[in-house]
């Protein structure tokens, strides 16, 4: 998904194994975008495994994790700014909340991680 601040500009969907950096808007709103197209937010489906990396020091000792986290995108159901990332325990960060400069990939997408799960039935004669 894509936070309604940033529907006005022309976005596409994330790719797995895609590099992005977080990307501050002429809106002013953060998201992510690819490192070599800073126009185009980048748009995350809800419950995709997203990984921070170069996480800034002053953000490891605010939120207690390291240089590289695994995170889940999430949404708020209220508000101008929705779209952020879960923590492992829980904890709901905003996008607007990381600095401009965090790096981040997609290590699976959701199609193809509900596909892995799904089982189909042996032919029985």
């Amino acid at each position: 998904m894509c936070d309604y601040s940033l529907e006005m500009y022309g976005s596409r969907p994330a790719r797995e194994g895609e590099l992005y950096v977080t990307t501050r808007f002429p809106s002013g709103s953060i998201g992510f975008a690819a490192p070599g197209d800073p126009r185009i937010p980048v748009c995350v489906q809800c419950d995709t495994k997203v990984v921070l990396t170069d996480i800034p020091v002053a953000m490891q000792a605010t939120w207690a994790i390291g240089a590289e986290v695994q995170t889940t995108f999430a949404q708020r159901d209220t508000g101008l700014y929705r779209d952020g990332l879960r923590l492992a325990d829980g904890r709901f960060v905003s996008l607007q909340d990381l600095p401009v400069g965090v790096g981040a990939y997609i290590p699976t997408l959701l199609e193809r991680e509900g596909a892995k799960r799904i089982r189909i039935p042996e032919a029985v004669d």
